[in-house]
């Protein structure tokens, strides 16, 4: 399977080392299956630490394939920022949403399940089912 009508990830960070290394993790657990469109939308245009309206912007766009975009957040200006993109309407994909998720397990579990296909509903379930994921 292409990439052609996958839904794509954005991954929102106030560092962009972190969304880097969030997005390779989440890519490389997918093994041989199709490339999803993933994109880190990490730090500030400059390169120091907070969140970017324009760089989540660019991100989004990037990974678009007309299937949907899942935008996950790693702190609170970061989901301040993606919910004032959506108020306004015009700045994101249609079909864009912010996934309430766990950052790194949400990632994974969001770009496994796109891997497979499955549609933007589906993705964003799995993304905030990682809420439920017990460690002890």
């Amino acid at each position: 399977m292409s990439d052609d009508r996958l839904v794509g990830i954005v991954l929102v960070s106030h560092s962009a080392a972190v969304a880097a290394a969030v997005a390779e993790l989440a890519q490389g657990l997918v093994g041989g299956g199709p490339r999803v469109p993933i994109a880190p939308a990490g730090g500030t245009e400059g390169g120091g630490l907070g969140t970017s309206s324009e760089l989540v912007v660019a991100a989004a766009a990037s990974v678009d394939r007309g299937a949907g975009v899942a935008v996950l957040t790693d702190l609170g200006s970061a989901v301040l920022t993606v919910k004032a993109l959506l108020s306004e309407g015009d700045e994101l994909p249609d079909d864009t949403r912010l996934v309430d998720a766990p950052f790194v397990e949400g990632a994974v579990a969001a770009v496994v399940t796109a891997a497979t296909g499955a549609d933007l509903d589906a993705v964003v379930a799995a993304a905030a089912e990682a809420y439920s994921y017990r460690k002890a």
